[in-house]
């Protein structure tokens, strides 16, 4: 039987042995045939990164809620507060009236019968309707409005808020997708991808039933459909599931057009049926006056194919639309080939021109930009956030406030570098270390969502202020 001090002096040897091979092993790692071995450095051993407590985090308070003597007095705690929450807006010249002329405007659609739409585009972050569906349901409850938003004539991935099957002689054309996708010549429209008609054509739109559907988005009366004709006439009828409604419209002159229809009581599913030759942009489908919140994914996206849409028609589409506020989320396709400042500026670069882009087809619309999550890989044998990610969170700030757009960060919102690794820990990210779960880009949504409410809470006490002031 070993003696205790032999062991000791044992395991003294291997401890001083390993933080031998810590000192000293190749920073780079060593190639042995096919594999490439690295061995942990004594900082990483002697101060190991400690994981984020997601549940400590997300119970951080958020909220404006400090009530101070004097309106004046809140006001200026509130600003100071936002500018150390996780979830704050980053505006162009700090200036946080940004949102205020939305919020008026939100403010008055039930005395004036608006519909102000915010459409959300994004990689595949938001696919199937997540996280713009909480979005959706905060402004909806707070502003008024229903129905899912702008939809395509035909879809490929479900959504959890609304079905939309399409049949007939119809061509999907976009300026992204798989090889089966046709290119046009700029010719794709608001959602970027058009549905191309060429003789006759359905679409069946059905509200969801998902639990996760907010009751606000399971019926529908209004609609409008934004098309772009071609030489010929083109006919649409329009019928509710039972057939208790039809209307038939006819467009024989080429270029940017709309159908309306409003229906005296909402219904839960309605059928166009069209014929001639057309490209088909989406239909609006809404219930009431108020906002309507359009998600619009574009999966493997970087974000810069709004400037390969034709301007003409953009600007033709978004003008029938009554857009408040466009939302940009992208960056996360682009986060691993981004290895260098220079490739980050040029990135950043490209998304200010986007943003140009749509301001000049869409003047009167906000424009908010949602950076990416944290993203992690496995670098050295260990799970850590890509080594450029906050590089290129802090350059796209920057460029898009430069821009005129305000800047929202899913980074921070989630509690910054090597996050994601916690979050996949709890459930709410994925085995990716990408995505989220479904629970995670609940939270998310709700955070995002929180986010515009603080800054409605802050409009709402600044016009408090001005009308005792007069």
């Amino acid at each position: 039987m070993m003696k205790s001090y032999k062991t000791l002096l044992f395991i003294a040897l291997v401890v001083a042995l390993l933080g031998t091979l810590c000192a000293y092993f190749p920073k780079g790692g060593i190639a042995v045939g096919t594999m490439h071995l690295h061995f942990p450095t004594l900082t990483k051993i002697l101060n190991p990164q400690k994981q984020l407590d997601i549940e400590a985090f997300l119970a951080r308070q958020d909220s404006l809620d400090a009530v101070l003597q004097t309106q004046t007095d809140s006001l200026t705690s509130y600003r100071n507060r936002l500018d150390s929450s996780d979830i704050r807006f980053w505006f162009p010249n700090d200036d946080d009236t940004f949102f205020d002329a939305l919020f008026a405007d939100l403010e008055q659609t039930q005395r004036t019968g608006r519909t102000i739409r915010i459409v959300h585009y994004g990689d595949s972050q938001i696919e199937m309707d997540r996280m713009t569906n909480r979005l959706r349901a905060y402004m909806q409850g707070k502003f008024g409005g229903g129905g899912p938003g702008l939809v395509p004539f035909a879809t490929l991935i479900p959504s959890l808020s609304v079905s939309t099957y399409g049949t007939g002689d119809l061509v999907r054309q976009s300026p992204f997708g798989d090889s089966t996708v046709v290119r046009a010549a700029g010719n794709y429209g608001p959602m970027v991808q058009n549905y191309r008609v060429v003789g006759s054509a359905s679409s069946t739109i059905t509200a969801g039933t998902h639990r996760s559907c907010d009751n606000r988005l399971r019926q529908f009366s209004q609609f409008k459909i934004i098309f772009c004709n071609r030489p010929g006439p083109f006919d649409i009828t329009f019928a509710d599931r039972k057939g208790s409604y039809t209307d038939h419209q006819r467009e024989e002159e080429e270029g940017v057009h709309s159908f309306q229809w409003k229906l005296d009581s909402a219904t839960t599913s309605v059928r166009l049926s069209v014929s001639g030759n057309a490209d088909i942009y989406g239909i609006m489908v809404d219930n009431g006056p108020g906002v309507a919140v359009d998600n619009i994914p574009m999966r493997g996206c970087s974000g810069h194919q709004f400037t390969q849409i034709n301007r003409q028609q953009l600007t033709a589409a978004y003008s029938m639309m009554d857009v408040g506020l466009i939302i940009l989320q992208f960056g996360g396709n682009s986060v691993p080939y981004l290895k260098s400042q220079k490739s980050i500026d040029a990135y950043c670069n490209n998304m200010g021109h986007q943003i140009d882009r749509l301001r000049l087809c869409c003047p009167g619309a906000k424009i908010l930009f949602i950076g990416p999550s944290d993203m992690c890989s496995n670098i050295e044998g260990e799970i850590h956030t890509y080594p450029f990610l906050p590089k290129v969170i802090a350059s796209l700030r920057d460029s898009v406030n430069a821009h005129g757009a305000a800047y929202w960060s899913i980074y921070d919102a989630m509690g910054g570098f090597n996050s994601m690794a916690a979050w996949v820990e709890k459930g709410l990210g994925g085995a990716d270390y990408v995505h989220f779960s479904q629970r995670g880009v609940d939270i998310m949504g709700d955070r995002l969502a929180k986010a515009f409410d603080n800054m409605y809470t802050i409009y709402k006490m600044r016009k408090e202020i001005t009308d005792v002031q007069d």
